[in-house]
Parts: structure tokens; C-alpha cells; sequence
């Protein structure tokens, strides 16, 4: 669960000069772009596709038409959940000041997305190019008003959490409660609460949940119904998964992806 330790490889931008660079890659379903890490800042968009991002405190998931935030020199790798049509820019370090330090899940506008999209077919943005320094203008603009998306989960260190994690994140499915999770893995059931505290600031539950959320998101963004992916995330029924998604991102599983 812990990667803080992992450095990954330095991806060096070959470009001293842009303000903003781009990228265009397809992947086939199940591709991993190992650890890694790059000298500047990204916007990594989905525009096909679910890609789960991990790096040393958490794992993300972005769904479709979502993009995440990647700071300068974070180790991180990507899975792709299906077929992922990804478009990336890299922006030279702090020229974006709105979003945070931190790896987040943002929603894209429609005017983002086509910038986005547009960033990429030009390959390179200068300041020193009149209309390309209007246009990195806007990009930073839109990149100030983002709203970032709770599809983090936060990793564990501790070996006693790090067990009950691993239980449920290999079938969320696992109705056990938490005192049975511990009796199970040997670890005490007061000492697992106070540590979830101490080490991500939120409880088992919460955490149990949005596991669970995470798992249902890939789910639906693969293309599974409602159903299928409420029963695959640990929910007995459809109208449970819903309202515990609509409570998380304030839209029905439909709404949101529509």
C-alpha cells in the first residue's frame, strides 16, 4: 500500500523555453505507465476512458472528461480501465497558481476541454508568441476556477492497516465488520480506529466508503450498469450505491456520467 519509498524515472522535458507543452497517447485496455516522474507540472485529461493514477500517499481515479492535477517531481504511475484516449499538458513549474500541491481530481469545463484539446494539436505554447501567451492566458485562467472531485483514497503505512486494506481493496465486496477485520489480522480494533485518525485524518467507515466509491466509479466508466457495479463495490442494492454516490459528488452514477 506504502510507496513513499519508490523514486520512479525522471521523465526530463527537452523543452526549456514553452510555458506549456502537450501530449497525445491512446492506450489499450489494462496498459500501466510505470513510475515515473517529470520537471514540470500536469493536467492529465481523459477524454476516453478511466485512468487510476498512484503515487506515494494515495490513488486517484478519473473518470471521463475528468482530468487530474500532477505536481513537478511527484512519482506516479497510471492504469488504464479500458480503452483511455489521454491528453496531457505540462506546464512549466507554479505557472498555474490555482491548482493545489497535491495530486487532485478536477472537473473540466467545456471551454477547458477545448482548450485542452486545442493545446494539443498545437504541441507547444511560448509567451513570447503574442496569441499563443493569449491563449496560455486562458488555459491558466480556467485552471484557477477548477473544482477538485473526492475520488482519492489515501494509502496506509501502518502493517496493521495495511492488512485490512489490502483484504478489502482485493474484494471490496467483503461485508465484514472492522472488529471482525481485526480478529482476523491479529490487530486490535481500538488501536485501528486511533491510527486511521492519526494517519489520514478519517475514519474506517469513511475510508471503507470511499473504497468502495472508487471501485464503482472504474466500474461505471468501464461501461457496467448501476446494478452491477453496486454489487461489485460491496452495496446490496442499486438505491444504496446511488445515494451514498450522490451524497459523495452531488449527482445521481447516471447524471454524472453522462
Amino acid at each position: 500500500m506504502s510507496r513513499k519509498r519508490q523514486t520512479g524515472i525522471f521523465d526530463r522535458s527537452g523543452d526549456r523555453t514553452s510555458a506549456i507543452t502537450s501530449h497525445t497517447r491512446d492506450y489499450a485496455a489494462d496498459s500501466v505507465v510505470p513510475l515515473h516522474f517529470h520537471d514540470r507540472d500536469q493536467l492529465v485529461y481523459a477524454s476516453r476512458g478511466v485512468m487510476t493514477v498512484s503515487t506515494g500517499s494515495g490513488t486517484w481515479v478519473v473518470p471521463p472528461h475528468r482530468a487530474v492535477w500532477i505536481p513537478a517531481k511527484m512519482p506516479h504511475t497510471i492504469t488504464m480501465s479500458g480503452v483511455v484516449a489521454m491528453r496531457t499538458l505540462y506546464l512549466k513549474p507554479r505557472l498555474a497558481k490555482g491548482p493545489p500541491r497535491d495530486c487532485c481530481v478536477i472537473n473540466v469545463s467545456a471551454l477547458l476541454r477545448e482548450l485542452i484539446l486545442h493545446a494539443c494539436t498545437v504541441r507547444t505554447l511560448k509567451t513570447s508568441v503574442k496569441w499563443q501567451a493569449h491563449l496560455i492566458a486562458v488555459i491558466l485562467h480556467q485552471l484557477e476556477a477548477v473544482h477538485t472531485v473526492p475520488l482519492q483514497l489515501p494509502h496506509l503505512s501502518d502493517p496493521r492497516l495495511v492488512r485490512i486494506a489490502d483484504i478489502l481493496i482485493g474484494d471490496p465486496r467483503d461485508a465484514r465488520t472492522l472488529a471482525q477485520l481485526c480478529k482476523a489480522t491479529g490487530a486490535g480494533k481500538r488501536s485501528v480506529e486511533r491510527l486511521f485518525q492519526l494517519e489520514i485524518g478519517m475514519t474506517f467507515g469513511k475510508w471503507r466508503q470511499q473504497l468502495r466509491l472508487m471501485q464503482g466509479m472504474r466500474l461505471l466508466a468501464e461501461g457496467a450498469k448501476v446494478t452491477h457495479a453496486a454489487l461489485e463495490s460491496g452495496y446490496g442494492t442499486a438505491s444504496a450505491f446511488t445515494s451514498m454516490f450522490r451524497k459523495a459528488l452531488g449527482v445521481t452514477p447516471r447524471s454524472y456520467f453522462k
